[in-house]
């Protein structure tokens, strides 16, 4: 995933099914050795435990999967004015190889089997520590291989053909996170490895469905993921980005070329200059670092990457608070390491308290060579 990305305006699915099960909500992927991973992250099957069990909702037939399977996502309702919108990750494709049936660096599906789990990291709802505990949430399952932004089928030759259609899954779930709570006044908009990618994005089309609730960013996992123009027009032409792209007033007149991830939150931080945009990354990911090189970007230095890429975002006026982790892991918030990371002093936990509360905070970063845990 260490490309650049561009975003679409709001078109959301119609004629939802909300039904009261409880499946679960996926499963990581499985990686071969040969390719570059999906996911590490644990298991992101629905808890049964907490305010409320999470309704399944069954998206209309033209929200899909990759491989054309249907789309469902899912609901928590706690808080009705404190709303957590969840991107899952679980890697990406962009190429006839990495889209092939047989490639592991994306899921296909949505995974849910019907047996449930307890939750982890940010989905304990026991954790007294949890501060999203009773915060109502819509999770939205990956199965598209394009970050969540994705608007076209694309053709890869010797029949690969993938739906790439995250982006109106995206909004579709947005749309009713809208409908469901729409006196919220603190939404927090989140996700992990493919699914951190445009959580910025959605945070801007978070704020044009409901402009009077304060939000807030917190993307876990891809920090590193560079600005290169060969890559934004490339990838965005298979993935179909242009077909969806905000019809904000800092959007006119960007080229393909010009759209990438850290242009995300420099785009969404200019449309509305009052959300709150942090992020969490390990040093040295080691997912991060296996996408970046199937993309043809060198990220033995991978640190690097993230800190200048939080530079070129801070340059262009947008404050974005991070916490750098050492060692090699990959994601946070579905761990319960979660609870007991500590950087300079610094509980995660207490630090992303602290961010959703509106106290103030500062960069947090490892020290040394950032390599040991």
């Amino acid at each position: 995933m260490a490309f650049g990305v561009v975003c679409g305006v709001l078109a959301a699915c119609s004629n939802d099914t909300t039904t009261s099960s409880t499946p679960a909500l996926s499963d990581t992927t499985v990686i071969s050795a040969d390719a570059a991973p999906a996911s590490d992250a644990p298991s992101t099957d629905a808890p049964t435990t907490g305010a409320s069990k999470w309704e399944s909702i069954t998206a209309p037939a033209d929200c899909m999967c990759s491989d054309g399977s249907g789309f469902t996502y899912f609901v928590r309702k706690a808080d009705p004015n404190k709303v957590l919108f969840f991107l899952e990750g679980g890697g990406a494709c962009f190429s006839k190889d990495t889209c092939a049936p047989g490639s592991d660096t994306f899921k296909r599906t949505v995974g849910h089997d019907g047996g449930m789990t307890d939750g982890e990291g940010i989905f304990d709802f026991t954790n007294p520590k949890n501060p999203f505990a009773n915060y109502s949430m819509v999770f939205v399952p990956y199965c598209t291989g394009d970050v969540h932004i994705g608007n076209a089928t694309t053709d890869y030759g010797d029949g690969v053909v993938v739906h790439h259609n995250g982006y109106i899954n995206g909004t579709t779930a947005l749309a009713k996170m809208a409908e469901l709570f729409p006196d919220a006044t603190q939404i927090v908009v989140a996700g992990e490895s493919a699914g951190s990618v445009p959580t910025p994005l959605y945070a801007g089309l978070a704020h044009d469905l409901m402009p009077t609730a304060k939000l807030t960013v917190l993307a876990d996992g891809s920090g590193a993921y560079p600005d290169v123009p060969v890559m934004n027009s490339t990838i965005g032409a298979q993935w179909g980005t242009m077909n969806a792209v905000p019809k904000w007033p800092t959007t006119v007149g960007l080229t393909p070329e010009q759209w990438s991830l850290p242009g995300l939150f420099v785009q969404a931080g200019k449309h509305d200059p009052t959300i709150t945009f942090a992020r969490h990354d390990y040093a040295f990911d080691h997912t991060q670092t296996a996408f970046a090189a199937l993309a043809g970007v060198a990220a033995e230095n991978l640190v690097q990457l993230i800190d200048t890429n939080e530079q070129q975002i801070e340059a262009s006026g947008i404050q974005l608070y991070s916490y750098i982790a050492p060692g090699e892991t990959h994601t946070v918030l579905h761990s319960n390491t979660f609870y007991t990371e500590t950087v300079n002093g610094t509980l995660f936990v207490d630090w992303v308290t602290d961010l959703i509360t509106a106290q103030p905070i500062a960069d947090v970063h490892c020290s040394g060579d950032c390599k040991a845990a």
